[in-house]
């Protein structure tokens, strides 16, 4: 055992008899050993000094620096240290070098084992003294997920919060106590976990219940969703920003997870539904004036089971006083109100926002250029040319679609009003 490397001994559930015998001789013969409450009092021979670990990790690091190399230091962990646990933070605060870790059966392993499911497939999450803010999102579409939770971010509030996201079809499994005297495993749906009271020490394991439709799909995992996946006004199936350049125009916007988009002229929403993923934590606006094409984006909206996207009834600029006010505004349809529109959103536009605009017309490209040069923005033009390839027999050809130019303009540019 040497004085110079701090030893980080995971101990399973069921405590001190879960240790190698080379950890219990480790935690034997340190002079110092740190680890919380419950930890430490399964080791009823220590003879070193106790520490116990709490929400003082700076206290606890201080002291493991100021003695490393004088005094033999054990850190006791729950099961794994590497997972969720202290041998991250230790490793960044001491160095690799300085650390040895023996991991151990975790209380999340022995999880799984009880319910009789694999896990190399599931998504870990951890809200222990952590916010919940994006949790409903983060969950969404994962099939399997182990949720490592604490008093605060109880089961039953990981129940109600997604409940109110508009998720209910989990199996959820509340594992208490692992591998002790009073463990409990229980399983049951999302309604009834809702009301539930756990221990302070469980694991949340959510596994997806009802199986995929072929109206219900998965978010994308990279820009451009095709074209057919959305809902289209028929037999005209114009009304939809093409997914070349929907790529182009999301690159343009420069979205973050808490952007707030208004999509005005939404047609079909395909642009509201591929930036509600990539605003995650954010909020897109749908705006548009046709009836039939508010229905369609509905659909949209129920078929990529996406939350944060609000539809609004309104011919811009018209009704849109009430909305929050957006960093980014994408126009997509101006119903021959650029000009308006642009006066207005740029008055509406958050600091450091940004304006894209797709136009078809030469016209309708001289009149945005025209009104944005009016407000002060210095604006950059994309001509994007698409053609598909089309197989006719045994050739292949190319059709062209419409020429679109991609309008951006930067709000931290814009001048005196």
């Amino acid at each position: 055992m040497s004085k110079s490397k701090v030893y980080i001994i995971g101990v399973a559930p069921w405590g001190a008899a879960s240790v190698t015998p080379q950890a219990l001789r480790l935690i034997k013969r340190a002079d110092m050993v740190f680890g919380g409450t419950r930890l430490l009092n399964m080791f009823s021979s220590l003879s070193g000094e106790r520490f116990v670990i709490k929400n003082n990790l700076s206290e606890v690091t201080a002291a493991i620096k100021e003695n490393l190399g004088h005094k033999h230091i054990v850190v006791l962990a729950s099961g794994d240290p590497d997972f969720y646990g202290i041998a991250g933070h230790l490793v960044n605060e001491l160095g690799k070098k300085a650390v040895e870790i023996l991991p151990n059966v975790s209380s999340v392993q022995l999880a799984f084992a009880r319910i009789k499911e694999s896990w190399e497939d599931a998504a870990f999450i951890s809200v222990h003294s952590r916010a919940v803010d994006n949790l409903v999102e983060t969950i969404r579409f994962k099939d399997k997920v182990c949720i490592l939770t604490d008093g605060n971010n109880s089961p039953a509030k990981i129940a109600r919060l997604l409940i109110d996201g508009g998720i209910d079809d989990y199996r959820a499994y509340v594992c208490e106590n692992m591998g002790e005297k009073n463990e409990k495993v229980t399983g049951t749906g999302l309604r009834r976990l809702a009301a539930m009271e756990c221990s302070a020490l469980n694991i949340l394991i959510l596994i997806r219940t009802r199986q995929k439709t072929l109206d219900t799909v998965s978010p994308p995992r990279w820009p451009g969703i095709p074209d057919d996946e959305f809902h289209q006004r028929r037999p005209k199936a114009g009304l939809i920003t093409k997914q070349e350049v929907r790529a182009i125009s999301l690159a343009k916007m420069h979205l973050t997870e808490e952007s707030v988009l208004w999509d005005i002229g939404a047609g079909s929403g395909a642009i509201s539904i591929e930036a509600s993923f990539l605003a995650a934590r954010g909020a897109v606006y749908a705006i548009e004036k046709n009836s039939t094409d508010v229905a369609i984006i509905k659909k949209n909206i129920k078929k990529f089971n996406v939350h944060n996207v609000e539809v609004v009834h309104a011919f811009a600029p018209e009704g849109l006083d009430h909305l929050p006010a957006p960093t980014i505004v994408f126009i997509g349809g101006s119903g021959g109100k650029i000009g308006e529109i642009v006066d207005f959103v740029s008055d509406m536009l958050m600091p450091g926002g940004r304006i894209v605009i797709n136009v078809v017309a030469l016209e309708n490209l001289h009149s945005a250029l025209r009104a944005l040069d009016a407000r002060g923005f210095v604006t950059d033009v994309t001509l994007v040319n698409i053609a598909r390839s089309v197989n006719t027999r045994e050739l292949t050809r190319f059709e062209a679609l419409n020429t679109v130019f991609v309008i951006s303009a930067a709000v931290e540019n814009k001048g005196a009003q």
